[in-house]
């Protein structure tokens, strides 16, 4: 199914009866990502999966967006779809989508995997690399030369728009934005993760008002779908 939100063109598909879950994928995912546990939950609730823009079958926003603005297209969404007072599960960008959501929206309870949240670190060398060309007068086409060579796998595989989006959303900090959360959470996170290291989620977790913190042994960044099974019966208890 296909709506339009903020001119764009939204792929999404709804499974299940009972009370609303949005669930928000991964950059570079799709609904794919996140069909494997709403299989598992379906009986019990109402399943709301999207692609977000840019990614799967919904249409790549014009201009690069914000996380702030990618959050307000999933608040129209939810409004349009007629949706209140949501269950929140978001992995990863999803994950940090569902943050600044539940941090200004009436949100049921919230779960979040591997959602990178607290941004304080050290600068790498690559990062001083790029600060230090981009000073350099008339040198904008080697710093894109530069990122190709040294970025992530996520830079080199995305559109111009969505590198943009990738540079703008990624590394900002949402500690302030966790501080607001009231709805109940539970953070399911992979030891080891190194997307978002499980250091990180106990930070968040500590920062959080009303949380819990599941830490599944010997699991990455894809905790939920590794451990499909033990992650459906956290979740079954939790929800």
């Amino acid at each position: 199914m296909q709506i339009l939100i903020k001119n764009l063109k939204i792929n999404y598909t709804q499974i299940g009866e009972g009370q609303d879950i949005i669930m928000l994928h991964g950059w570079g995912q799709n609904i794919e990502m996140m069909l494997p546990l709403a299989k598992k939950l379906e009986n019990k609730f109402k399943i709301t999966i999207l692609d977000l823009p840019g990614f799967g079958y919904s249409e790549e926003p014009k201009e690069p967006l914000d996380i702030y603005e990618y959050t307000s297209i999933i608040e129209d969404f939810a409004t349009t779809l007629g949706i209140k007072n949501p269950i929140l599960i978001g992995h990863s960008f999803g994950g940090r989508i569902a943050i600044i959501y539940a941090s200004r929206n009436e949100t049921k309870k919230l779960v979040l995997f591997g959602a990178p949240c607290i941004r304080e670190r050290k600068v790498s060398k690559k990062e001083q690399f790029l600060k230090k060309l981009k000073k350099i007068p008339f040198t904008k086409n080697l710093v894109e030369i530069a990122k190709n060579y040294i970025g992530s796998t996520d830079y080199k595989n995305a559109t111009p728009v969505m590198r943009e989006i990738l540079v703008r959303t990624i590394n900002e900090d949402l500690s302030e934005c966790a501080k607001k959360i009231a709805a109940p959470t539970l953070l399911i996170w992979g030891t080891l993760d190194t997307a978002a290291p499980i250091s990180d989620a106990r930070k968040l977790n500590d920062i959080l008002k009303d949380s819990g913190l599941v830490e599944i042994p010997n699991a990455t960044h894809y905790a939920y779908l590794e451990q499909l099974n033990y992650v459906t019966q956290i979740l079954e208890k939790f929800l």
